[in-house]
């Protein structure tokens, strides 16, 4: 493995010597490193790109930002696969002139900023200063979800990090990220990250 200084700093490491060698799952929980070999695995099958995956990570800052995931094999001269390149880039730096994401941006970065507390999709749009419907369509083009399913994700998300480097309680993590209760976050966890949040968080203490 190896990887720019943008991708090392994601992972607080002071230089690329000491990224050399690693597997995903030196550096990322269990699930999360299934996710990306799998990926890669079919890149290899396949040998065929996976182009413009929309992923979403927390950026150095804490926040929670999408990125645009590229994976491309990589060939030796006799045409045989050898590996796999992947480029990540932030998924909001590529819509400067798009007229779609330029009507839900306000919407997005108000998501960002307050994905904790408790948000209305009717409120969401006025923010945007559309209607719910619209506010809708133009998350499905753009993202491919609904904008209470990008709440979710990021909620999620914002778990996984409290799962991994906090103590606190799964009830108390529950609620401070807007989840109506212990058993709502179960439910919305397992469905996006494939397994419960206690396992989550043991199988990431297990390394």
């Amino acid at each position: 493995m190896r990887g720019n200084k943008n991708y090392l700093a994601r992972f607080n490491l002071p230089s690329e010597a000491e990224l050399i060698g690693l597997t995903d799952y030196d550096i990322m929980p269990a699930v999360l490193a299934d996710h990306f070999k799998k990926d890669d695995e079919e890149v290899m099958r396949t040998k065929e790109p996976k182009l413009h995956v929309i992923e979403l990570f927390f950026n150095r800052q804490g926040l929670p930002d999408w990125y645009i995931t590229n994976k491309l094999p990589v060939f030796s001269r006799k045409a045989k696969v050898i590996g796999v390149m992947g480029i990540i880039r932030s998924h909001a730096g590529t819509h400067d002139h798009n007229q779609i994401y330029s009507r839900i941006a306000p919407a997005v970065e108000y998501l960002r900023e307050h994905f904790r507390d408790k948000i209305s999709i009717e409120n969401l749009a006025k923010v945007a200063g559309l209607s719910s419907r619209q506010l809708g369509r133009c998350f499905a083009e753009v993202y491919g979800i609904s904008p209470q399913t990008f709440l979710i994700k990021m909620r999620v998300q914002a778990a996984c990090e409290l799962l991994r480097n906090s103590n606190d309680e799964l009830a108390g993590i529950a609620m401070s990220l807007g989840f109506y209760d212990q058993s709502a976050f179960t439910l919305h966890f397992r469905k996006h990250m494939g397994q419960t949040p206690r396992r989550y968080r043991a199988q990431a203490l297990a390394g």
